[in-house]
């Protein structure tokens, strides 16, 4: 995926917006995050599933103490880069979201993504104004991992509180970066422009008629649960229909023959490789194959199954005994193949049978499988400039103007103290430094700097010229990048941003030309 150049009907470019000279150097990359809805869902609903567990799961992206730094000045005020410009900023339609502090503005929030570690991460951002409201502004290192591959399963969530979305979660359709950033790991250019899908939230679920399910065009499991019947009836349903069953005996059960009048047929669930080796074995004879049965299940059932799939049968009975499993009986023996389910954002169990008879004690329980039909329902937030608005952009301006700075702290200082817990959005007030500034350990020549002790969890949040309070709206002037410790003291002290200059406007006017589409329908049908 690495610096993967998108169709320009892909992404909805004009070759007039992208005409450049043959021989230019190239100032942009744009990389995919999750063009399909489909894909879109799925991504977002790994957030947003039970109750935004993995949101209040995840980490600020994190700023080692060592790579807390010192800038260095240097003599040039500013770079020479052309006119500036200005795109002005917009407000939102009414929704019946909320922000917590109504002093801060509605357009700022966190972007998640996960590592390559797994590690599951957040940075802070803004949404700006661009063509097709559609667009958040932030760091590029929380878009693209040390300015290689795009982080994955990426997602902006304006107004986050606490694993709560008030205005939905928009998922990342496109990146836009500087082309230094992505191939050279150059922090001049560390900003990113990333158009977002139509957001959406999950408004519950509901169990129809199988009939309803198989015509349902959104997200659907089956969830299996185990319904107690008498032996008569286990023996009814089990032994005629193929439905599977499980005999549960306090004594270990003897197996024995099809021809054994004691014998109780009770499918064996094996694993894929036993299910393979019986094609072809006679039905009458003992675990001749049975059948192999097939079920959509949910994304937490699919995790959860994984992972027990993966500890040994003490670990597993540890985890069952804590009562840290959810959605699976400790009787289960977890020799499934999980695939992913086309079309749903759900996953595909397939468990395998072989035939098999048993001699039941006295005192067995005979229990028959059910299989409940599951729709998730979600509802469209629309865009992202609809619902919060946009701030501005600026480049090519004066340094030593006024900001506000906003984000999301959440690193200890250097020296360990943690004044900052990244569950609610601090700000920054002051003129930035007349010059720029070099980043010796960092490929930073041209930074433009900001007094502010706003620590790691903040990187990406704007920096905001001609902030108007009463409107919350300015103009995003850079997007915070660095932390530095001037003074020595082992506290972070200033903040550092790249300048906004021509080839950051470059980038903008590609990203805003992304279109991007609704994810779910009125009905909350995830959309093709």
């Amino acid at each position: 995926m690495k610096r993967l150049l998108i169709p320009l009907a892909a992404v909805g470019l004009t070759t007039a917006a992208l005409a450049a000279p043959a021989a230019a150097a190239p100032s942009w990359v744009t990389d995919p995050l999750a063009p399909k809805p489909a894909d879109a869902y799925s991504t977002a609903k790994f957030w947003l599933d039970a109750n935004g567990a993995a949101l209040r799961k995840a980490a600020q992206y994190h700023w080692d103490s060592k790579n807390v730094t010192k800038l260095v000045r240097v003599s040039a005020d500013q770079p020479d880069d052309g006119k500036p410009g200005i795109v002005a900023p917009t407000g939102a339609a009414k929704t019946g979201g909320k922000v917590k502090n109504v002093n801060l503005p509605r357009t700022i929030g966190k972007v998640f993504f996960v590592d390559r570690k797994g590690e599951y991460r957040w940075c802070s951002a803004t949404s700006i104004q661009s063509r097709h409201r559609n667009l958040v502004a932030t760091a590029g290192h929380c878009v693209y991992e040390h300015g290689r591959d795009v982080f994955a399963k990426w997602v902006f969530v304006p107004g986050y509180y606490q694993g709560k979305a008030p205005f939905g979660v928009f998922s990342g359709a496109y990146a836009f970066t500087a082309y230094d950033l992505d191939t050279h790991d150059d922090y001049d250019g560390d900003f990113a422009f990333v158009a977002v899908h139509n957001g959406f939230s999950l408004t519950g679920t509901r169990e129809v008629p199988k009939g309803e399910f198989l015509g349902w065009a959104g997200d659907k499991w089956v969830d299996e649960t185990w319904r107690k019947v008498t032996k008569s009836d286990y023996e009814r349903w089990v032994g005629t229909s193929g439905r599977v069953g499980k005999v549960v005996d306090e004594v270990k059960t003897q197996t024995t023959g099809p021809e054994d009048k004691r014998g109780v047929y009770q499918p064996k669930e094996v694993a894929k490789s036993a299910y393979d080796a019986a094609k072809g074995v006679e039905v009458v004879a003992v675990d001749a194959k049975a059948m192999a049965v097939e079920a959509l299940i949910s994304d937490p059932a699919a995790d959860e199954y994984k992972a027990l799939q993966d500890l040994d049968a003490d670990q597993r009975a540890d985890r069952f005994a804590k009562g840290a499993v959810k959605h699976w009986d400790k009787s289960e023996t977890f020799l499934g193949s999980l695939a992913p389910a086309n079309g749903t954002s759900s996953a595909k169990l397939t468990k395998y049978y072989l035939k098999q008879w048993v001699i039941p004690g006295s005192d067995a329980a005979y229990y028959i499988a059910e299989h409940h039909y599951i729709i998730g329902m979600a509802k469209d937030a629309g865009k992202l400039g609809d619902a919060v608005g946009g701030q501005g952009i600026a480049w090519n301006q004066p340094t030593g103007q006024p900001v506000f700075v906003f984000g999301y702290p959440a690193d200890p200082h250097p020296d360990g103290d943690k004044p900052y817990t990244g569950v609610t959005p601090k700000h920054c007030y002051g003129k930035t430094g007349t010059k720029t500034y070099q980043v010796n350990s960092f490929r930073v020549e041209t930074h433009q700097a900001l007094k502010c002790s706003l620590t790691g969890g903040s990187d990406g949040g704007p920096w905001l010229l001609k902030y108007n309070n009463s409107k919350r709206l300015g103009y995003v002037n850079g997007v915070t990048s660095l932390f530095h410790d001037q003074d020595g003291n082992d506290r972070v002290d200033m903040i550092s941003s790249a300048y906004f200059d021509g080839e950051t406007a470059d980038v903008y006017n590609k990203a805003q030309y992304a279109e991007t589409k609704a994810v779910v329908g009125p009905k909350g049908e995830i959309l093709q």
